[in-house]
């Protein structure tokens, strides 16, 4: 399961990453915001897996 929540956490950060881009260079603010949220949201996730992977032995 850990390798899926990784793989999710990479689409995650690459959607924002697409986005951000996208609002950005059309200077639409709000999908700027969603971009960015969405890119947090998956190095959040990416963060948690890693975390998971060194407490395990």
């Amino acid at each position: 399961m850990s390798a899926e929540q990784k793989a999710k956490a990479k689409a995650e950060q690459a959607a924002g990453a697409a986005k951000k881009t996208a609002g950005k260079a059309v200077g639409n603010e709000s999908a700027r915001a969603k971009g960015e949220a969405e890119q947090t949201k998956g190095d959040a996730r990416a963060a948690k897996e890693k975390g998971k992977d060194t407490l395990r032995p």
